[in-house]
C-alpha cells in the first residue's frame, strides 16, 4: 500500500485548507482500510486528528480539532480528504495520513503511512 498526502501549505489564521490522502495498492483495495490523519509539530508528540472507517460511515475526531475539521472518503478515487476550517497557529504541523485494518486513535495501530505534508498557519 502506498500513501501520498498533498494539499498542505501556508494558510492565514482563520483560513481553511483541504488535505488529500491518495492510496494505491498491489493486490488490495481501498475499502479494506480505515484511514487516519495525525499531525506532529516540532518538539511534540504525534497527535490524533481524525479517522474514518472502512465503510466511511464512522468518523472520529481529536478534541483539539473537533468542530473544525471533517474527514471523508471518495471510494471512486481511493482518496481520503481532511477539510480543516478556522485554522489557528497551533494547527501548524506536519500532517500524516495512515491506513490500517480498523479505525483507531492510536497511531501505532496503523500499518501504512505517507511522508507527510506541512501545514503552516501564520499571518
Amino acid at each position: 500500500v502506498q500513501v501520498v498526502e498533498s494539499g498542505g501549505g501556508l494558510v492565514q489564521p482563520g483560513g481553511s485548507v483541504t488535505l488529500s490522502c491518495t492510496m494505491s495498492f498491489s493486490g488490495g483495495f481501498f475499502t479494506a482500510y480505515a484511514v487516519c490523519w495525525f499531525r506532529q509539530a516540532p518538539g511534540k508528540e504525534r497527535e490524533f486528528v481524525a479517522a474514518i472507517s472502512r465503510s466511511g460511515y464512522s468518523t472520529v475526531y481529536g478534541d483539539s480539532v473537533k468542530g473544525r475539521v471533517a474527514i471523508s472518503r471518495d471510494l471512486g478515487k481511493s482518496t481520503v480528504s481532511l477539510q480543516m476550517n478556522t485554522l489557528k497557529p497551533e494547527d501548524t504541523a506536519v500532517y500524516y495520513c495512515g491506513a490500517g485494518t480498523y479505525q483507531h486513535t492510536d497511531y501505532k495501530l496503523y500499518d501504512y503511512w505517507g511522508q507527510g505534508t506541512q501545514v503552516t498557519v501564520s499571518s
